[in-house]
């Protein structure tokens, strides 16, 4: 009987404009919409604007503790910071609470600029909001505004159905998105988290992302990655490899012998890897799968 160690060669919106009404409105008309309040006249607006708008203390001001947004690149973080130290905050930044500390709803960009361009004061809208409401907001800016990669999207929307008990119909509802693409994003979170990261740091497109899916075995999922970022590959090179090695899959499963199957299991389970078995006559062969070469240390060091 021949043992073969071998390596697998599998070769990886609308935002606030949807809770409102399709037209050119004020910034502050868009806040009564959300927290549900009927709009104020043009005149009402111009007058509010300047009666709402108040000047609070940067140290009175804490981030958002749901912001959903983990990145902020810095480069475009010191162009706004000098685009602000030449001409101020042009669009208030949204908090809530009262007297000594605050807490930020909308804007929490625009907020770690006037940090960085030195602003004593910055200038802001105060409103009432309970912690779903902040989350909803943060969401929606940043999807709105594309800040968001697909992983922290995905990671808002889960956070959403499981600390507030939404539905996808629901968070869909809220986001201005179909069902289909709130499951979509959480689908994402199945991905191993090596993948993950590759996706939120931009290494692979989405359209990678999901092809991996179509796998449902993380092992295979991981070789196909490798091979995704070895390779190169477009997303429908991708989609192409998938089917292919679901064929493949399928093939094995119609012909299986229990027998077999039980012992690739039992060798499986032992060594932490795939493995299979191929009988001819009274020999055949061993063929234990790894991924990397510390896996495959650790496999011959289990065989000793």
């Amino acid at each position: 009987m021949v043992l073969i160690f071998m390596s697998q060669n599998y070769g990886l919106g609308r935002g606030l404009s949807s809770l409102i009404p399709q037209k050119k409105i004020t910034e502050p008309e868009k806040d009564y919409n959300y927290f549900g309040a009927k709009p104020p006249s043009a005149a009402q607006n111009n007058q509010d604007n300047r009666s709402n708008v108040q000047e609070i203390e940067i140290i009175k001001i804490s981030p958002n503790p749901h912001q959903p947004r983990l990145h902020f690149d810095e480069e475009k973080l010191r162009e706004l910071s000098a685009s602000i130290k030449e001409h101020g905050i042009i669009q208030p930044i949204v908090v809530t609470g009262k007297e000594n500390q605050y807490e930020i709803i909308a804007g929490e960009r625009r907020f770690q600029a006037a940090k960085l361009a030195g602003l004593q004061t910055v200038p802001v809208i105060v409103r009432d909001a309970t912690e779903q409401q902040k989350l909803e907001l943060a969401i929606i800016e940043n999807v709105q505004r594309h800040d968001l990669n697909s992983i922290e999207e995905a990671k808002s929307y889960l956070k959403l159905a499981e600390d507030f008990d939404l539905g996808q119909e629901e968070i869909a509802a809220k986001m201005g998105k179909s069902r289909s693409a709130v499951a979509n994003k959480l689908r994402l979170l199945r991905l191993p988290v090596e993948i993950q990261k590759a996706l939120a740091e931009g290494k692979i497109s989405e359209g990678h992302a999901k092809a991996i899916l179509a796998l449902e075995n993380p092992e295979k999922q991981r070789a196909l990655f490798e091979m995704i970022v070895k390779n190169n590959l477009t997303v429908r090179q991708v989609e192409n490899k998938t089917k292919e090695i679901s064929v493949k899959t399928h093939k094995r499963m119609i012909n299986i012998d229990p027998e077999i199957k039980a012992l690739e299991d039992g060798i499986s389970g032992k060594l932490g890897t795939k493995v299979k078995i191929s009988k001819s006559g009274n020999g055949g062969r061993i063929i234990i799968d790894f991924y990397s070469p510390e896996e495959l240390n650790n496999i011959i060091s289990k065989i000793e």
